[in-house]
């Protein structure tokens, strides 16, 4: 009996992590995501499985949700093969290097405050270094080419569409035998928003008996994309011919590339002041705008036909910490994307130190904000802001501007599940328990379906 187990993202969005077990012995796991947000706890705790039963690890994309305990599952014993698109391998990479980097940072600052307590045993280490990263990168792995048949056992095939979430990001068709019956099950991984123009929009599924559907933003729709352009080119002309500052936390992966086409958009219609300058402040940012233009084919017709989508004559990189400190020596008319997306550390927290306490200045947000960390502090109209032990006043004005998000909406993921005929049941997993509820009645309403929310640790018979 073919058994699927969720171990991560399952009524929460982070941590996505699903364990299936075939009848012939062979363990596959799909994807191994951090736990982010209130559920970091998690990322501490077993996985609930043994990592040195894993036969294979499939990667649905390169997102930190969706790779970040890879290097963990290794050190418990994970010595299997890893699979996934060249694209998927080189941003998961450099999002492990960086994540090891920031742990490493945190302990060491974490550990020197208890010290002076005498409570430098309740500091957690790291979950990893680089060190444990650099090993599992030299794991057994397979690069695949989108609808390319792979075999995973006798009776067991993968197949990775394009999932048009992010460069490279897949969902995963899995094809098996159960008493002689063939069957088939589906794995959505993250499905993009059809409206940006970035990614192309996900592939059409082939027919299968199951589907295990992300939900992240199943109880609503998305604001109309070029609204949101309009609105977000307003903000920034505005601000510029006002001679202030833009500034913009942004997160490195796809979020930023979103931007840098905008941004090579307005460069070629004339539509910034003379004297802009675009600043791309992000390290992690610059290295994964390197990858999208690597596997520029991915993209959608929109970027493809562009021979350098991401590169304009406004825009810099500031590679070094000396290049972002000396961006705040530029009095106006300056662009900044930074990172952190959610300003909960990185070179934004300098930025704002500068430039949020001149009113001539703005701080667009264009990305979800958690609750408890500083953007949110900043999105709810905080009056002031401690960066670095200093009050600052918050005169900057702020934007929140949606639409941006790379994930289907309501409506985008109920034509994708309507698509797959032949369909049984609908495994809803990576969403929030009161997303994951409307979204189960909308699928039970408009697509007449079995819906099922997919519990943690929850046993399921395929």
């Amino acid at each position: 009996m073919t058994v699927e187990i969720s171990y991560g993202a399952a009524e929460v969005v982070t941590g996505s992590c699903h364990l299936v077990k075939f009848d012939d012995g062979t363990q596959v796991l799909i994807d191994c995501g951090m736990f982010q947000g209130l559920d970091e706890y998690k990322n501490y705790e077993d996985f609930g499985f043994d990592p040195k039963r894993v036969d294979y690890l499939l990667l649905t994309h390169g997102h930190l949700d969706h790779v970040g305990r890879v290097p963990l599952l290794y050190k418990r014993g994970f010595r299997g093969k890893i699979i996934a698109t060249p694209a998927t391998f080189d941003l998961a990479k450099i999002v492990l290097l960086d994540t090891a980097h920031l742990m490493a940072e945190d302990f060491e600052t974490n550990y020197k405050k208890a010290l002076r307590r005498g409570e430098e045993d309740l500091v957690k280490r790291p979950l990893y270094d680089k060190h444990d990263v650099k090993a599992v990168l030299k794991l057994p792995k397979r690069s695949v080419k989108y609808l390319q048949n792979i075999m995973l056992g006798k009776n067991i095939r993968v197949r990775f569409k394009d999932a048009g979430h992010i460069i490279g990001s897949a969902f995963l068709e899995i094809d098996y035998k159960e008493d002689g019956i063939k069957k088939r099950v589906i794995f959505s991984g993250d499905l993009g928003n059809r409206q940006v123009r970035l990614n192309p929009p996900p592939v059409d599924p082939a027919a299968a008996d199951f589907v295990f559907s992300e939900s992240t933003y199943g109880d609503r729709l998305h604001r109309p994309y070029e609204e949101s352009v309009k609105e977000f080119k307003g903000a920034v002309i505005t601000t510029l011919k006002n001679d202030g500052n833009v500034i913009i936390p942004s997160f490195a992966i796809e979020r930023t590339q979103q931007l840098l086409c905008i941004f090579k958009e307005m460069s070629e219609k004339k539509e910034f002041p003379k004297g802009t300058r675009v600043f791309l402040d992000s390290p992690m940012g610059i290295k994964a705008t390197r990858v999208y233009e690597k596997y520029k084919h991915l993209l959608s017709d929109y970027c493809k036909k562009k021979p350098h989508p991401f590169q304009f004559e406004e825009l810099r990189y500031a590679t070094t910490t000396s290049a972002s400190k000396k961006i705040n020596s530029l009095k106006s008319k300056n662009i900044i994307i930074a990172g952190s997306g959610m300003c909960n550390g990185g070179r934004i927290l300098h930025h704002f130190k500068h430039r949020i306490w001149d009113a001539r200045n703005s701080v667009i947000f264009v990305g979800y904000q958690a609750e408890g960390t500083l953007g949110r502090q900043i999105v709810e109209g905080a009056k002031y802001i401690e960066i670095f032990g200093e009050r600052i006043i918050v005169r900057a004005k702020i934007y929140t501007i949606n639409g941006f998000s790379a994930h289907a909406d309501q409506k985008e993921l109920l034509e994708w599940i309507s698509k797959i005929e032949g369909l049984r049941t609908v495994f809803i997993v990576h969403g929030e328990r009161d997303k994951e509820q409307v979204f189960k009645k909308a699928i039970t309403k408009n697509l007449h379906k079995k819906a099922h929310i997919v519990k943690m640790g929850e046993i399921i018979h395929l």
